[in-house]
């Protein structure tokens, strides 16, 4: 995915929250978004995923701008974690394959395995069967916060985008999250990681680091 003079309008207004950013990620890199709040990562996170349309410049996945995609087809490449995890009214299986119409039960499994939440969903009343409320309310926010990861990894995307991912974590969900890095980078895929613990970079080679929406450095 690459990213060529890139601008980003904050959202109901024409002011530039992010501009001019460019920057380029292989298969098999993990790259870490780092710099003070309000310098644009969530905003980068969520132009890389075609939530926010770019004004200026191209942002390219596999050679074809993001736009050339279908959205089911983008959503099946790039797995996303927003910052606030949204968990919507059905089971917790139905969450995790996206509310698809036609789930993968095994694929639900194998993608909360890989987010560590496997355990952690069959402790509750009723497995991947039970019920969530809008929001998640009943859950904690490391639970919502696996929930999310597993939703992300589900489908097995090529490219997985990570916002503030351990920032509700304890050290056995921040384990489980470095699992799941550590197996996309083996498997030649690529995770973009907006962060703030030094903890969430741990497994980065390369770091973007942002200041007042646009590129300060990028490099090992």
């Amino acid at each position: 995915i690459s990213f060529q003079g890139v601008g980003v309008l904050a959202p109901g207004t024409r002011t530039p929250i992010m501009q001019g950013i460019s920057f380029v990620i292989e298969p098999g890199q993990v790259v870490g978004v780092i710099g003070n709040s309000g310098m644009g990562k969530s905003t980068l996170a969520k132009a890389m995923v075609g939530l926010l349309p770019a004004i200026s410049g191209e942002i390219r996945l596999g050679g074809a701008t993001l736009d050339q995609y279908d959205p089911d087809q983008l959503g099946s490449l790039i797995g996303y974690l927003p910052q606030n995890v949204t968990l919507f009214s059905g089971t917790v299986a139905e969450n995790i394959a996206r509310m698809s119409e036609t789930p993968d039960s095994a694929a639900v499994v194998d993608a909360a395995k890989r987010a560590g939440a496997h355990e952690m969903i069959l402790q509750q009343p009723q497995g991947y069967d039970t019920p969530i409320g809008n929001f998640g309310g009943r859950l904690s926010g490391g639970q919502r916060q696996r929930l999310g990861l597993a939703r992300a990894l589900y489908g097995d995307p090529l490219i997985l985008v990570l916002d503030e991912p351990n920032s509700n974590l304890d050290s056995v969900g921040s384990e489980a999250l470095n699992d799941a890095i550590r197996t996309m980078k083996s498997e030649g895929k690529s995770v973009i990681i907006m962060a703030h613990r030094p903890a969430a970079i741990a497994e980065c080679e390369n770091l973007l680091v942002l200041e007042n929406g646009m590129r300060k450095a990028f490099g090992p």
